[in-house]
């Protein structure tokens, strides 16, 4: 069990047998003083899941980032989401009612906004009683943890029609997650999986999908592998595994340019993933690397400690010293008037309850004003003298990952190829109610320009197609060419007279993701700024 999840079960010991009493006596006593937070009636009293709605709402009403666009508490009713027999579907729709408040003007939509029906965009809840010390994602078919964890085959596919015609397809791996099964099987992206327990794919997607998806979350599955158009029978079992968040890294010389490229899955822990990213750019200043490919096409993001790590390892150390970015908490967290975070208490490094004064330290004793979450720039390694820097990026492609290239974009030659990235410049941390994790979104980051409004996504400077038939770092897929041949001649060729896009391939065939249900996309601010 990792640090991070002794923890999380410790703060369960301490909150659950009266996280909700006392909740409802906190609230109903600071009403008078904080009128805006509002109070159901009769908080005290209610079932379980009653005071859960309760608690949802009144703690959106002073920690979510947009808390300012929220009606009064009766206006809202939170007791009122009962439509469900599942009190958590309950709970995520109530969720996602508070979500759509806030209306973005750029857009006219809520800043939540999302074509899932119900889904918000950034926030989300997570059932604890699905977290168990291996791996914590729920509701995924193929997902390794931010600590590194893996419990599943290890394997993610995409569908590629053949030709124009958009028909029939050949389903390829899309990623693998290092030392998984499918790792250790010899299964790598690029590979066509052409059967699955036996039944062949191809035909019709719409009507295999679901199929496809089952088979992925089978704890056994027999598959059939092509390579090269040779055909080699599998059979993937389910394991806990330790998995490196490094897809793939490389240097490519080309020109007399070297140039360093690596694949980097997630931003997981400072244990999992700071010492393998050190060990990349270390190799890179050996080699001589002067510009940089950082692929985070598949990225979604983790820990904002760990995207400041990686922005430290490629940004000059001229630049220490300097702000980085900054964290915007809303107005009455900055102010320190988030009386309700004073039922989250604070965990010491050995997961154990920290006392100040006499009394348990809590979120409330946190300081959340700008000045606090204001982060420099301090060189890490000895990488130095990198003139440009190109980022592959796709949908997949979100938060800490968009928080990387945001903070480099004011102070180096930054180009991002690929697709349009999936646009989160928000973070949060876990809001611990009852047997609940729930992720508000409670903060935007901006860089040391002030920028930070891509809510929609960072548009690339080149439209690339991601080539599933060609494995990470291949100088011949397409957004990885694109790069290298901006940084070999500092030019950003059109693609005219070609069909490519970001989902069509250049001999005009469609991609087909299969999306990664519960897939992780977020920015988890895990360090506490104590008040003064």
């Amino acid at each position: 069990m990792t640090s991070q999840q002794r923890r999380n079960l410790s703060m369960l010991k301490v909150m659950v047998p009266c996280l909700l009493v006392l909740l409802a006596v906190s609230c109903k006593k600071s009403a008078k003083k904080t009128p805006d937070t509002g109070t159901p009636p009769e908080t005290a009293n209610g079932t379980r899941a009653e005071l859960t709605k309760d608690s949802i709402f009144l703690y959106a009403k002073q920690v979510y980032f947009w808390n300012d666009a929220l009606p009064t508490v009766e206006a809202f009713n939170p007791r009122g989401f009962t439509a469900s027999g599942s009190e958590l579907t309950n709970f995520n729709s109530e969720l996602f009612a508070i979500s759509q408040y806030k209306i973005n003007t750029t857009t006219g939509l809520p800043y939540e906004y999302t074509t899932t029906v119900g889904k918000p965009k950034y926030s989300y809840i997570q059932d604890r009683a699905t977290i168990n010390p291996v791996a914590y994602m729920p509701g995924t078919i193929s997902a390794v943890d931010l600590e590194g964890n893996g419990n599943d085959l290890g394997i993610a596919v995409t569908g590629l029609y053949r030709d124009a015609t958009n028909t029939t397809y050949d389903l390829y791996v899309r990623f693998v997650a290092l030392n998984s099964p499918a790792w250790n099987a010899g299964i790598r992206r690029g590979q066509i999986l052409s059967k699955l327990n036996g039944v062949a794919y191809g035909a019709n997607f719409s009507a295999e999908v679901n199929a496809i998806n089952s088979a992925l979350a089978q704890t056994t599955l027999p598959l059939t592998r092509k390579v090269n158009g040779v055909e080699t029978n599998l059979t993937l079992t389910k394991a806990v595994y330790k998995s490196s968040p490094i897809f793939a890294s490389r240097v490519i010389d080309t020109l007399g340019k070297k140039i360093g490229y690596i694949a980097y899955a997630r931003f997981s822990s400072a244990e999992n993933s700071e010492a393998a990213l050190t060990t990349v750019f270390s190799g890179f200043k050996t080699a001589g690397v002067t510009a940089l490919i950082i692929d985070l096409r598949y990225n979604g993001g983790g820990y904002v400690s760990t995207a400041q790590h990686l922005t430290d390892l490629i940004a000059p150390g001229t630049l220490t010293g300097s702000t980085m970015f900054s964290e915007t908490y809303n107005s009455t967290m900055q102010a320190n008037n988030a009386r309700i975070l004073a039922n989250q208490p604070q965990l010491d490094d050995n997961d154990k309850v920290q006392y100040v004064n006499g009394r348990i330290r809590t979120y409330a004793d946190a300081d959340f004003s700008l000045a606090k979450h204001t982060y420099k720039f301090a060189k890490k390694g000895a990488l130095e003298n990198i003139t440009n820097v190109a980022f592959i990026v796709t949908g997949n492609t979100a938060s800490a990952s968009e928080l990387v290239i945001n903070n480099l974009k004011p102070h180096m030659n930054v180009k991002i190829f690929g697709a349009k990235s999936y646009g989160k410049p928000i973070g949060f941390f876990p809001i611990r109610i009852g047997n609940y994790n729930v992720y508000y979104s409670m903060f935007q980051t901006r860089n040391s320009a002030g920028e930070g409004d891509y809510f929609t996504g960072f548009t690339p400077d080149k439209t690339t197609f991601d080539d599933v038939t060609r494995d990470f770092g291949n100088s011949k897929e397409s957004s990885t060419l694109a790069a290298i041949n901006y940084i070999a001649t500092n030019t950003i060729s059109s693609v005219s007279a070609s069909k490519e896009s970001a989902t069509v391939s250049a001999s005009g065939a469609q991609a087909i993701t299969i999306e990664i249900p519960g897939e992780f996309k977020g920015a988890i601010e895990n360090r506490i700024k104590q008040k003064n």
